[in-house]
């Protein structure tokens, strides 16, 4: 089985659960996830992970990510995107300063209200299933971190910018959100996810790519390992008598690795043949390294 992650490109046309489906073919393997869903008309950035990496999966999803969104003022749809049935539409009188300053207010973040047509649970249901079935409900706003904003085009009634994001961002609203800044509506009319943490565009694969690669015998050269998400965490080796602790996944003391970097918050772990099993975390109170995500079966 072969372990680690895949820099997908997403086409527009089909789901992540699509690319997941289409993954497993050319792997040959059952265990795959994604990383974060991107709408069937949204496309770029995908990190899918393999076999034992699937248990990464949640934590990329907590990454930052990285967009370039195009939106048109004047109009409001079902899905907050131009693919969705129109609503309602109206005349936009909105000058570039104006929309520049509703754009640039939303950096720092504000609570946001996830749309209808999301992969977002509420009491165990998607919320786009109950869309579908003509169900509207009242939906919580959360807090989401808007890092940057950068305006790549300002032109109204259109515009397009490139959004630093944290987790549970939908741009989609956060398009809409802008429109009801300017006293009007908005739709996002384009998507493209550009970065998911260390995963970035340039380096992303295609499908096809990947199904040639598998034609050459070079699959495994689109794979990067587990640990290179964890390339800013210090790496560290147990000892022999440390080794067994490290197996059974039980807490670990300072004297059982071989050296240490001074005070640090988390560690890599790696057996004594050099292969990664795991993420550890210091508990000052304690004085012991517990463990994190275990990778055991690596």
């Amino acid at each position: 089985m072969i372990n680690g992650i895949v820099n997908v490109y997403k086409e527009k046309g089909f789901t992540s659960f699509d690319a997941v489906a289409v993954m497993r073919g050319i792997f040959g393997t059952k265990k795959v996830g994604h990383t974060g869903t991107l709408d069937p008309d949204a496309e770029g950035v995908l990190p899918v992970c393999l076999g034992n990496a699937t248990k990464l999966c949640d934590m990329l999803t907590d990454k930052r990510k990285e967009y370039v969104a195009s939106f048109l003022l004047g109009k409001r749809t079902d899905t907050l995107d131009i693919w969705g049935t129109v609503l309602e539409e109206c005349e936009v009188g909105v000058s570039k300063e104006e929309l520049e300053a509703a754009i640039k207010s939303f950096i720092g973040g504000y609570d946001q209200v996830p749309p209808m047509y999301s992969a977002k649970k509420v009491e165990g249901k998607k919320l786009c299933d109950l869309a579908r079935d003509g169900k509207v409900i009242e939906r919580k706003p959360s807090f989401v971190e808007i890092f940057d904003i950068e305006i790549l085009e300002n032109n109204p009634p259109a515009a397009t910018i490139k959004v630093t994001c944290g987790k549970g961002t939908y741009i989609r609203s956060l398009c809409a959100d802008i429109g009801k800044k300017c006293g009007t509506f908005a739709v996002m009319t384009s998507l493209l996810r550009t970065r998911v943490s260390g995963f970035s565009l340039e380096n992303a694969y295609k499908l096809s790519e990947l199904k040639e690669l598998k034609e050459k015998g070079l699959l495994e050269s689109a794979v990067m390992p587990l640990d290179s998400v964890f390339s800013d965490i210090p790496k560290v080796q147990v000892t022999k008598e440390g080794e067994r602790f490290l197996y059974n996944g039980n807490k670990m003391r300072a004297d059982d690795f071989e050296t240490l970097p001074e005070a640090p918050k988390e560690i890599r772990v790696y057996d004594t043949s050099g292969e990664f099993k795991a993420l550890y975390e210091y508990r000052a109170g304690e004085e012991i390294f517990a463990p994190k995500k275990m990778f055991l079966g690596v």
